[in-house]
């Protein structure tokens, strides 16, 4: 468990953030840009001290004002992703990444340079200077750095922001790889929504220097809280699917969803894997009774649970299909028409799925799969 309780009083800005949040895992700190999340993760790493509060990681205490503790930052076993990779430029990634390794001389070695090689497909840039390497991997060789520091914590702020959209699909798979083969407890920073949701198995959004709201990404999905900060076309219920069929020839995968299933386009998924969908409001149709006869192939039965009034003469609608719930957003015209009101079966058909993080190992499940 990570709890943080920290208090920083700066002109015209005062950041006061509480949370507890499950580790191992990814914790996706999320917010819009001048919210708080950099100078919360600086007090976390010791590089900020805070005015008041502790930051407890596993029952160790690194920071507690009230008891005079405060670890310094080299003795903490954080290992800090910046923006900017900050890699040595007179050194080779192999000198880089063992460098890594040298400041966790005092410390178990459970992370070990071939496996870090490997990983994070550093195997070909070995040789190679930091102004050879392209903005993804020189980003890849500060993940590297970081993990053969034998970190406890991962800090990772904004580590794609300098990216463009290439060089950061090229990076989020090792991201990926990294969440789903070892269990290191990791904070990730962005003002990306997609970024998160593709990433963070808990999320803390941050506004203003406060936290709104905290938990799981599937229930922060249907806050009201992140609704009110994220684009209207990206509102949407995050799921967690249990592949039951696999169609290889095909290209795609069957998911157990509550008591439906839906049929996704997914690739080099087995049987018994779970995976992250996500369904847009915007990309659901809801209707009273089963519908024959469309291009739509998937279709969820449940009952409607709430209906919220949105701007532009528009509501959305909450729909339990068996356990989890769906967010569809139609007109307020099309409610009237169709008499919806909490308690009716509707059949939520689907458009579109947007497969999230892909195919992702339980976290407590042993780690490396390398």
């Amino acid at each position: 468990m990570l709890r943080v309780s920290l208090l920083k009083r700066r002109t015209g800005f005062t950041l006061a953030a509480s949370f507890a949040a499950p580790t191992p895992g990814v914790i996706g700190l999320f917010g819009r840009s001048g919210s708080g999340k950099t100078t919360l993760i600086d007090m976390i790493a010791g590089l900020l001290p805070p005015d008041e509060g502790e930051v407890q990681l596993t029952g160790s205490v690194l920071t507690d004002t009230q008891r005079h503790i405060a670890v310094a930052p080299e003795r903490r076993r954080i290992g800090y992703v910046f923006q900017d990779s900050r890699l040595f430029p007179h050194l080779s990634v192999a000198g880089n990444l063992s460098y890594g390794e040298k400041r966790a001389r005092a410390v178990s070695h459970y992370i070990r340079f071939e496996e870090v090689v490997e990983l994070l497909g550093l195997g070909p840039l070995l040789a190679r200077r930091p102004h050879q390497l392209s903005g993804g991997e020189r980003q890849r060789v500060a993940l590297g750095r970081a993990l053969l520091s034998q970190p406890q914590l991962l800090l990772l702020d904004e580590p794609l922001a300098s990216l463009d959209v290439a060089r950061r699909e090229e990076v989020l798979p090792y991201l990926e790889r990294l969440r789903d083969w070892l269990s290191i407890p990791m904070v990730y920073v962005s003002h990306q929504f997609d970024e998160v949701l593709r990433l963070a198995t808990y999320l803390v959004l941050l506004e203003h220097g406060e936290v709104l709201a905290a938990g799981r990404v599937d229930e922060m999905s249907l806050r009201p809280e992140l609704r009110a900060v994220v684009a209207p076309d990206l509102v949407g219920a995050v799921l967690d699917g249990l592949v039951t069929a696999v169609d290889t020839a095909g290209g795609t995968v069957e998911l157990a969803i509550g008591s439906g299933k839906l049929q996704v386009s997914l690739r080099e998924v087995t049987a018994g894997a779970r995976v992250r969908v996500q369904l847009l409001a915007r990309d659901i149709i809801l209707a009273t009774e089963p519908i024959h006869g469309l291009s739509v192939r998937n279709a969820l039965r449940g009952t409607v649970t709430e209906i919220t009034p949105e701007e532009a003469a528009s509501v959305l609608v909450k729909v339990d299909v068996g356990g989890p719930i769906v967010l569809a957003r139609i007109t307020e015209g099309a409610r009237a028409a169709l008499r919806l009101a909490p308690g009716d079966a509707v059949w939520a058909l689907v458009k579109a799925v947007s497969t999230r993080g892909h195919a992702f190992r339980l976290f407590g499940a042993p780690a490396r799969a390398l």
